[in-house]
């Protein structure tokens, strides 16, 4: 091929390539993010994902399968002690090879992956804007990248990369107000859909001659309404629900409200004072709480939202 004819044949990939991602951005942002909610709770995959948090890297083996509503999962980490997570509906089995131990505990609605994707419910426009920023891939696929900017420094930003074919999230990166990546998940490989034999979400060792250990499970009595709300709730924040938790290993009734503003949630647990030391701050990657004592009684804000955001909702909580 002549020089002329490679620029020719590149001018046709470059316009193929700006026409796909002209089509990509016909519709509307909230309909990949309907889309993308569909997938997450449908889909079945497996492949290799690559965590970022806190500069330290870790790879993971993924299957997941989604049957009748009911969620089954193998994550096994490819670095360290090799912790192995068998999930069944709510029951997860966290396995630990190199203390020959497994802890037994329920999940409800928590994700290993994506645990603070926006909901189909998000209310752009006040407290963030969201736009289709250009076509890109990922794990060899086509995809279109959605960025979600939060308007104050209350929450994060989110960069979401969207499988085209199937609206499912290949990468996420959480975004601090210094516009620097704080978690990211991204896949390097992945297989959507088709057949996954039970047999790849068994435990990959035998458990026979391990210790068990299984978490008290938590008594959860809804409560319509509560004495306590926050004087100073930053913007569009707003009350999901509200419960007690009767946590048998303390013998403690604890009030749980949580907040939310469609994407970020933060939970207020609440409980009577006691001598039990309790750090006023602490932060795990791209979570934050913040403890303080009020009339005799503990506050603990904890969310994956700046730490401003903890603090600033813990100290302003008051009985009415």
């Amino acid at each position: 091929m002549t020089i002329a004819g490679r620029h020719k044949a590149a001018a046709v990939l470059v316009a193929l390539g700006v026409a796909g991602a002209a089509q990509a951005q016909d519709g509307p942002p909230s309909e990949w993010l309907d889309k993308m909610a569909g997938a997450v709770q449908t889909a079945s995959y497996e492949g290799t994902v690559i965590r970022i948090q806190n500069d330290k890297v870790e790879a993971l083996k993924v299957v997941h399968t989604v049957t009748d509503g009911i969620v089954r999962e193998k994550v096994i980490v490819q670095e360290g002690n090799g912790l192995e997570i068998i999930r069944n509906g709510n029951e997860v089995q966290c396995i630990l090879p190199d203390k020959k131990s497994v802890l037994v505990e329920e999940w409800n609605d928590q994700s290993a992956l994506f645990s603070s994707l926006p909901a189909g419910d998000i209310r752009f426009g006040s407290e963030y804007d969201v736009s289709i920023v250009r076509e890109d891939r990922v794990a060899g696929r086509k995809t279109v990248l959605l960025a979600i900017r939060p308007h104050d420094e209350y929450r994060y930003g989110h960069r979401i990369w969207l499988d085209m074919e199937t609206g499912f999230p290949l990468q996420t990166k959480l975004i601090s107000q210094e516009g620097e990546a704080i978690e990211q998940v991204r896949f390097a490989d992945i297989k959507l859909g088709g057949n996954i034999h039970a047999s790849a979400l068994a435990p990959s060792m035998s458990t026979e001659n391990f210790r068990w250990f299984t978490q008290p499970k938590r008594t959860v009595t809804p409560i319509v309404d509560s004495p306590w709300q926050s004087d100073e709730l930053p913007a569009g924040f707003r009350v999901v629900s509200t419960h007690e938790e009767n946590l048998s290993a303390r013998d403690t009734v604890v009030t749980h409200i949580l907040y939310s503003d469609g994407l970020a949630n933060v939970s207020v647990f609440i409980e009577p004072a006691s001598d039990r030391k309790i750090a006023q701050r602490s932060s795990v990657g791209s979570s934050n709480s913040y403890s303080v004592e009020t009339g005799g009684f503990s506050v603990t804000a904890v969310g994956e939202v700046p730490a401003a955001t903890v603090e600033k909702i813990a100290t302003s909580m008051r009985p009415n």
